[in-house]
């Protein structure tokens, strides 16, 4: 069973930045493959994946975060974390840390359907 929680969530100004963290039960980083991810989901919109990390520390990224987001793993901690720089009011959203404890979505980081846990999500709201 995978558990996960994140925090960070809060108020900035556009141009300001954020870190998300995402504590996972230590299950996930046992594990010799893995994947987890960033998600946001704004209202009325569908939950979608930005960033994600596999086992071996690769990264990928959606193009509206490419260059702002970086996305990063202490195994040690068990933590995942998410730092968000130059915010925009359009990334106002609820986030969301999820993962797949399997070799199954090895390369299928951006694709929603590889992730089958989720955390409780924190709020993130960018004021222009």
């Amino acid at each position: 069973q995978v558990q996960l929680m994140e925090s960070g969530g809060g108020s900035v100004q556009a141009g300001g930045s954020l870190t998300l963290s995402c504590v996972a039960s230590v299950y996930i980083f046992t594990v010799f493959y893995y994947s987890m991810g960033w998600f946001c989901q704004a209202p009325g919109k569908e939950r979608e994946v930005f960033a994600a990390i596999e086992s071996d520390g690769r990264t990928r990224y959606s193009d509206p975060v490419k260059g702002r987001f970086t996305i990063w793993k202490d195994s040690a901690k068990n933590t995942l974390y998410l730092k968000m720089n130059s915010l925009k009011p359009e990334d106002t959203a609820m986030y969301y840390c999820a993962a797949d404890p399997t070799r199954r979505g090895l390369g299928l980081g951006l694709l929603s359907s590889t992730y089958n846990y989720w955390g409780q999500g924190t709020q993130v709201t960018v004021s222009s």
